[in-house]
């Protein structure tokens, strides 16, 4: 069962709408001074770092028992470890705005997986929502979709994409894992990540050189707030909302990282990421409409979601 949002919910979800719409920016200034492995391994690391630090001055202990880690393991790898890879390889060839655009279709992804794995199930209503939703992905990705040539945008597209995927993947598992305090939960995830990227960083991209430039400033940015506070923050809001109101945040996060790409970056934004953001927005919409009715107290807020 869904719980009913509270106000420090919403709050919440209005923060992450702006910092994880300004992350896509950050992670191309990064990439400006770093390989991709270097830029997702210091996120996590820094990430990591500061959450088991707040975990010691608060005398939180890391999860125990294998029934929690079995979930933390591929927590940490979905939320982490994979998505931000993903999205570092792939901004190297696709704008800040599209990375920002293909995160608005988490929800069509976390829609059919809570589905089967969770206890939000589908109806007809979500899955029209679902269908028209996908087709704006779809014009998001654009003519030059189907050419996977070596450093094509095609692959970044793709790597993008599928980083989402991993997200709403995390979003489910986070939901059914055991009762766990949301701040371990947060460090033990990161931790995850970290020890699946940094090693693999040493060996393909070698020991990082860090200054006091802006790309290590971003970096340093990356780690603690878009990673280590934002993942908190996610952490509690699914464990006491639902993984289908933390995708709320999705609506706000292409306005944002559309804004600061074109305002911040000078990236350009053809016109068919407007028109696929307002498709993948109607879908949300569509799909999640019984839910937003009574999260907004409409006429509907005593009946069932359809």
């Amino acid at each position: 069962m869904t719980d009913q949002p509270t106000p420090g919910n919403w709050a919440s979800i209005a923060f992450l709408g702006v910092i994880w719409g300004g992350t896509f920016m950050v992670v191309a200034v990064a990439l400006r001074g770093y390989g991709p492995l270097t830029v997702a391994a210091a996120r996590t690391g820094f990430g990591a770092a500061s959450t088991l630090l707040l975990m010691a001055v608060l005398g939180r202990a890391m999860p125990r028992g294998w029934t929690v880690w079995r979930y933390v393991v591929p927590i940490g790898l979905a939320s982490a470890a994979f998505p931000f890879l993903l999205l570092s390889w792939g901004q190297q060839y696709v704008p800040s705005a599209f990375a920002g655009l293909a995160m608005t279709a988490l929800p069509l992804f976390v829609l059919p997986l809570a589905h089967f794995f969770s206890d939000e199930p589908m109806t007809p209503r979500r899955s029209i929502g679902v269908l028209i939703g996908f087709s704006g992905t779809l014009l998001l990705l654009g003519p030059q979709s189907l050419d996977f040539g070596a450093g094509s945008v095609a692959l970044g597209q793709l790597a993008c994409l599928t980083a989402t995927v991993c997200y709403a993947a995390a979003s489910i598992l986070t939901r059914q894992c055991p009762p766990v305090d949301p701040v371990a939960l947060s460090g033990a995830s990161l931790l995850v990540g970290a020890a699946v990227l940094v090693p693999l960083m040493l060996l393909v991209e070698g020991v990082p050189r860090p200054s006091a430039d802006l790309p290590s400033l971003a970096i340093l940015f990356l780690g603690l707030v878009p990673t280590a506070l934002a993942a908190l923050i996610r952490v509690q809001v699914i464990r006491t909302a639902g993984s289908v109101f933390m995708t709320l945040v999705n609506y706000q996060v292409p306005l944002w990282s559309m804004a600061f790409g074109a305002l911040l970056l000078a990236e350009a934004l053809p016109p068919r990421f407007f028109a696929a953001l307002a498709l993948i927005l109607m879908g949300l919409a569509v799909s999640q409409w019984g839910q937003l009715r009574r999260l907004f107290g409409g006429a509907d807020a005593g009946r069932p979601v359809r």
